[in-house]
């Protein structure tokens, strides 16, 4: 994230906000973010909202993730919603939604559909 920019602008049970703010380092040919960003701080939210929900013996890692971009990523500030759709033992559902915020108007440019698995024992996860 730190590469990208991005920053982590709200954490509550289930619900994660990451945004950033576009520079030329992570822009397209046309001026536009990269789906690539776009898609990085999309599944961020999605796996750190579904983090919020995991004991803390558990880490998550995406197993799967689906983005449908409606509209190219321009504006001010890009921002990521995630929330856990259903949060389960071993597999967990969750959504981001991504705006792009451009003078007080905010226009949703992408949608993710993320399955995250539950990550225990595993190096980087402590017990």
């Amino acid at each position: 994230m730190n590469t990208l920019g991005a920053t982590l602008e709200s954490v509550a049970s289930g619900t994660v906000e990451i945004a950033l703010r576009p520079t030329e380092r992570i822009c397209q040919q046309h001026g536009f973010v990269h789906a690539g960003a776009v898609s990085a701080i999309a599944d961020s939210a999605s796996g750190y909202a579904a983090l919020t929900l995991m004991p803390r013996s558990a880490g998550v890692l995406t197993a799967e993730f689906k983005i449908n971009l409606l509209s190219p990523a321009k504006g001010d500030r890009i921002l990521a919603i995630g929330k856990v759709v259903k949060a389960g033992r071993t597999l967990t559902l969750a959504q981001t939604e991504v705006f792009a915020e451009s003078e007080g108007r905010s226009k949703l440019i992408a949608l993710l559909t993320a399955t995250l698995m539950a990550v225990r024992g595993r190096e980087g996860v402590s017990d």
